[in-house]
């Protein structure tokens, strides 16, 4: 019986080179926090809470839970916009007061003016949303 050669590509070690996803800022601080409230911008209704604390360089979108799908769904494009700003170098809070500024196209809700406030930490922000 004759040995058949081994292919060169299964004997050779196999290198695991750690792959980083997009920058992002931690999803849950105990620290203080600012946050503002995102409104439906067809029928002014609340989408939910976009908070951020630079302690520990956290920035969240929380939906509201009576909001159902339609209030994750459109925090997908809070949370993107978030990514963006970590991406940028922004601390948290600077990214904040960046999205709180801009009003968004319709469907993707936008900041509800005068709601820019302060919370001892991101559970208070998270409980909000969850308040019927």
């Amino acid at each position: 019986m004759s040995e058949q050669p081994i292919n060169p590509r299964l004997a050779e070690d196999i290198q695991w080179r750690e792959k980083r996803g997009p920058a992002r800022y931690q999803n849950w601080t105990e620290k203080p926090v600012r946050y503002f409230t995102v409104i439906d911008q067809d029928d002014g209704s609340i989408l939910g809470y976009v908070w951020a604390g630079d302690e520990d360089d956290a920035a969240f979108y929380e939906p509201r839970t009576e909001g159902g799908s339609r209030a994750v769904n459109h925090g997908m494009v809070w949370l993107n916009r978030l990514r963006e700003g970590k991406g940028r170098g922004l601390r948290a809070t600077q990214t904040l007061h960046e999205l709180y500024g801009k009003s968004e196209p319709a469907g993707n809700g936008r900041p509800l003016p005068g709601s820019l406030a302060h919370a001892p930490n991101a559970a208070v922000v998270k409980a909000l949303a969850q308040t019927p």
